[in-house]
């Protein structure tokens, strides 16, 4: 370093509040150096909690359940849920509940609320934002549903849908501002929040 230059600062630690492999393998996109720490959080809604409101809720929840194990460091919780006419549409779990909820959901329009939070433990503050994705189901045949889910296998996933595998021959129509919160975790946003506070993936780019 030249006599008398600045240091640059040292990076804040980052925290992905998150036990998803699809969430872990997006924020790697970045590039940043990054620890997973699973959330204790109840994911179940609340009573009369519509979709968006419980995926808000739980994102912020998440990031906030590890701060204890990490209380200088930017956290990252996000969680999706499926919204059908105002109802949530969960990860179905096994095979049979999967062909029934993509029995329901062909031919229709599902969106797909992702919250977002990056919370800042040493100072106690948190940003919030959400992402929707308008997604339009195709009209499936019985045999389309069973042979993408003997494919993909996306009992993990919200709705049935593991878009970045096969799952996006599911859909005639996908239209979101920030295409990969459809897998989890929207990039461009986080990559918004992270500058805010003070984390800026392109400047760390290369260091």
């Amino acid at each position: 370093m030249p006599a008398g230059a600045a240091a640059a600062p040292a990076a804040r630690a980052l925290v992905l509040a998150s036990t998803s492999r699809y969430r872990r393998a997006l924020l790697g996109q970045l590039g940043l150096p990054f620890t997973v720490a699973a959330p204790t959080t109840d994911e179940t809604p609340l009573p009369g909690e519509a979709p968006v409101a419980t995926a808000l809720r739980l994102a912020e929840a998440k990031a906030r359940s590890v701060a204890a194990e990490h209380p200088d460091a930017l956290i990252i919780g996000s969680d999706q849920v499926a919204d059908c006419d105002g109802r949530a549409i969960g990860k179905p779990g096994d095979h049979e509940r999967a062909v029934a909820q993509l029995t329901a959901l062909s031919g229709r329009t599902v969106v797909f609320h992702t919250g977002l939070a990056l919370y800042d433990a040493a100072r106690d503050t948190c940003q919030v934002a959400m992402i929707d994705v308008r997604s339009t189901f195709r009209e499936l045949t019985t045999a389309e549903i069973d042979a993408y889910l003997r494919r993909d296998r996306p009992y993990d996933c919200a709705g049935s849908v593991k878009s970045d595998a096969l799952g996006i021959a599911l859909f005639v129509r996908i239209d979101s501002d920030d295409p990969t919160a459809l897998v989890g975790l929207p990039l461009i946003r986080t990559c918004q929040l992270l500058r805010r506070a003070g984390l800026d993936p392109l400047a760390r780019a290369g260091t």
